[in-house]
């Protein structure tokens, strides 16, 4: 009979295994890219070193270096099935050269270019030959190391369908011929700008998830923050990528404060701000720090990251300074042709100018019909009303903006302001 101290200490490096597997998994699969040349080996190479570790670990204790262990595990199952291959073909030259390789691999794992091959890996798993679908779920896969049942779990979605979108996106890789090196001179920013839209759209699906019944979804962030402050140690001259970071820092930094203990959503202005992180718009404030330092021209990230540095500045919702956050969204809007930055600032432009200001804005928005399926248009359009004392109008463009949300706390929510309008 296994005893409770046995089943206890079990359960203690199982939790160390998961750990290590979460911080050195990306690494790991982005060396065996590199030795394999075909991702979805890399990471059955790697999962097949995980399972020798579970196995292992728990008898003889976690070694001093798992990351080099899990390493020299894949690296001799990737040469024994070259060699095995090999042989088969009756390419005994390939054999000597695959042994060479063996005891080269062996002797020194540390000598490899770790953090080029993890930078390479994040710009395959968000590759344009992807769908955004397959991109953002290949990458938590790969580097954020989470299974398909947290992915599935996170963004709602069956566990098979996830299971697929990852089969698929290896798939396309593969014949594609997708090669394993980072793209040309010619090709890194508009690669670049791919590789940051996935990592902001995780951060986003868990800051304000689109369905569901929870309106945030922390984990979901974590990864997206880890995944991108991994990517700004490797690209660290690159001002949209720390612009990205800073903006994800000060957005994290509201979540404990942004829904109440049940789960209901808290609107910016009603929150308490001593329940903001602190030590994250720190980190937020040095990352939009290093942006700058690059001299760059600011790009979509960086004015975001600065619109949100406004709102981390201030201690009370009175003292933000929403002259220059409507300043940012003028840079922004210039940038983008979205109707929903325009959103944005008119509502910039209310707190800065007044309602009725703001309010021509989303007039304007309205009637040009690209946001007529977007829940938050109406939700503004109903909060400037209220503003204004059109409380009729408002509980018709709450009641507008409930029927068009997709996530339950928000509809909730919009409801509740639209039942308020009545009591006034």
């Amino acid at each position: 009979m296994v005893s409770s101290v046995a089943m206890e200490e079990a359960t203690d490096v199982r939790r160390a295994i998961d750990a290590v597997w979460r911080i050195e998994s990306a690494r790991l699969i982005a060396a065996l890219t590199r030795f394999t040349r075909d991702v979805g080996t890399a990471e059955e190479l790697a999962q097949e070193a995980l399972l020798a570790a579970l196995q292992e670990w728990p008898a003889r204790g976690i070694p001093e270096k798992p990351g080099a262990w899990l390493m020299t595990t894949a690296k001799h199952r990737a040469i024994d099935q070259a060699r095995h291959r090999a042989m088969r073909a009756g390419k005994h030259r390939q054999v000597a050269v695959e042994l060479e390789m063996a005891q080269q691999d062996a002797s020194a794992p540390e000598l490899e270019p770790v953090e080029d091959d993890l930078l390479r890996l994040i710009f395959i798993a968000c590759h344009p030959v992807l769908s955004a679908d397959a991109r953002t779920a290949l990458t938590l896969k790969l580097i954020g190391g989470l299974t398909t049942q947290e992915i599935a779990r996170a963004f709602l979605v069956p566990e098979p369908t996830i299971a697929q979108r990852i089969v698929r996106a290896k798939r396309a890789l593969q014949e594609a011929a997708v090669p394993f090196e980072l793209p040309p001179p010619a090709e890194l920013h508009a690669r670049l700008e791919s590789v940051l839209q996935v990592i902001y759209l995780i951060f986003n699906e868990g800051y304000a998830a689109t369905s569901g019944d929870d309106w945030i979804r922390p984990s979901l962030c974590e990864e997206a923050l880890r995944i991108g402050r991994i990517l700004a140690e490797l690209a660290p001259h690159e001002a949209e990528v720390h612009g990205l970071v800073a903006l994800m820092e000060f957005q994290a930094s509201r979540l404990r404060a942004r829904v109440t203990a049940r789960g209901e959503p808290i609107l910016l202005g009603a929150q308490d701000r001593s329940r903001w992180d602190r030590l994250l718009i720190h980190r937020g404030l040095l990352a939009l720090g290093r942006a700058e330092a690059l001299g760059q021209r600011p790009g979509l990230y960086r004015l975001q990251a600065g619109i949100a540095a406004c709102h981390a500045r201030a201690l009370t919702p009175e003292e933000t300074d929403w002259v220059q956050i409507t300043a940012y969204y003028d840079e922004l809007a210039k940038l983008t042709d979205s109707p929903v930055v325009e959103l944005n600032r008119a509502v910039a432009v209310a707190m800065a100018y007044g309602p009725a200001a703001g309010l021509e804005l989303t007039d304007r928005l309205a009637a040009g019909g690209r946001l007529r399926t977007y829940h938050l248009l109406p939700s503004v359009r109903g909060d400037l009303l209220a503003r204004l004392g059109r409380r009729g109008e408002a509980r018709a463009e709450f009641e507008r903006a409930a029927a068009l949300a997709q996530n339950g706390r928000e509809r909730a929510l919009l409801e509740q302001r639209a039942a308020a309008c009545l009591g006034n």
